[in-house]
């Protein structure tokens, strides 16, 4: 067994019997041969007839690269259950072993119901794949897919060329986080070759975008009365405070806005400044700058005669927002903020649907900054 193999297995060493209800645990469960996963599922809820109910709303295949990432993925899995039923199908590929090598293992993540008479669970498969044998991919979710559900896949790791067809064309949503991304240009140029070979069928659901919710709720809300619909077109100035390592989270607000405003780029991005230009041809300066702090910090828009402020509260979980005139005094409300935590995202990513249409335009508005 490789090294990678022997840092995912060390985590599932405490199975957990299958003649027994099970209980919360993030171990992998029971090792279980390819041909035999089927008929060990059936059995496990079957001995729990009556302590556990299986329940699922949709297929969640979650793929990843990272050397541990089976017990980590599995942790997820456990959170996201909670409110969130589905079978899960959890695959670590090691594509640098010298043996090829597939490993399974099945086990259920149980949550107490709301009347606490009895657990309804979620079953996970999970799968290790070394060597050539992470080629297998598609046959391994093609083959342990509850054919009557969606098929949603969670997509941790870099895209790479040739991303293949015939995977594609099952998958409903898939869902990602372009904030880990090294080369968004790229990574986004595999994933719209991937949704051609799916005939647009595939969701792009990004996590960078869902970090987002919370402040562009509390930017749209300025906005929500027609009588402020005039400062559409006064727009002068946008500064956006971004952390380190999330300036693409803070160039997707941006393209929300131009998206959103019909706005067009008119200079490129230097030194953290760039230009768009609005309808009728007047400039619009874009300012984002780097600092400690939450993922998008504060966001400052100026119009002609107002400015428009959210920035994080000091209590940490609430959003300060403000609007003044020149001659006015700024009178803070409180809305929630964005929980950036990957459980948190993901769960409002399965509660949704739709296309995403608003994202992907926000993408082409911003995509020679990205």
């Amino acid at each position: 067994m490789s090294a990678f193999a022997e840092r995912s297995f060390a985590f599932a060493q405490d199975d957990i019997p299958l003649n027994m209800p099970i209980t919360e645990s993030y171990s992998l469960g029971q090792e279980v041969e390819i041909g035999q996963i089927e008929r060990e599922l059936k059995k496990l809820w079957t001995d729990g007839e009556g302590a556990m109910t299986r329940a699922s709303l949709v297929n969640l295949a979650v793929y990843s690269e990272e050397p541990g990432s089976l017990p980590q993925n599995t942790k997820l899995i456990s959170q996201l259950t909670e409110n969130s039923a589905c079978r899960a199908i959890v695959i670590a590929a090691d594509r640098k072993a010298k043996q090829n090598h597939v490993a399974a293992w099945i086990s259920a993540h149980c949550h107490v119901n709301r009347a606490g008479s009895k657990q309804v669970c979620s079953e996970q498969i999970s799968f290790l794949l070394e060597g050539a044998c992470a080629d297998l991919l598609p046959n391994i979710v093609f083959s342990h897919l509850d054919s009557d559900l969606p098929f949603y896949l969670w997509w941790q790791s870099e895209l790479r060329d040739p991303m293949g067809t015939q995977l594609w064309a099952w998958v409903d949503r898939l869902i990602y986080d372009s904030q880990t991304w090294r080369n968004f240009g790229e990574q986004l140029r595999l994933i719209e070759s991937a949704q051609n070979e799916a005939r647009q069928r595939v969701v792009l659901c990004d996590l960078n975008w869902t970090r987002l919710d919370k402040i562009r709720a509390a930017v749209a809300q300025f906005f929500d009365h027609p009588a402020s619909h005039h400062h559409f077109s006064e727009m002068k100035s946008v500064t956006v405070c971004f952390a380190p390592g999330f300036k693409s989270t803070a160039i997707l607000l941006i393209g929300w806005l131009a998206a959103q405003l019909n706005w067009r780029t008119d200079q490129q991005s230097m030194n953290g400044s760039c230009r768009f230009l609005d309808s009728n041809k007047r400039k619009i300066d874009i300012e984002l700058r780097e600092q400690s702090g939450p993922p998008v910090g504060e966001v400052v828009l100026n119009s002609e005669t107002a400015q428009f402020v959210v920035k994080p509260a000091e209590c940490g979980d609430l959003l300060e927002v403000s609007r003044h005139g020149a001659n006015e005094a700024a009178l803070p409300q409180m809305l929630p903020a964005q929980n950036n935590d990957v459980v948190a995202l993901m769960s409002q990513e399965l509660l949704r649907g739709g296309p995403h249409r608003v994202y992907v335009r926000a993408v082409n508005s911003v995509r020679g900054l990205l």
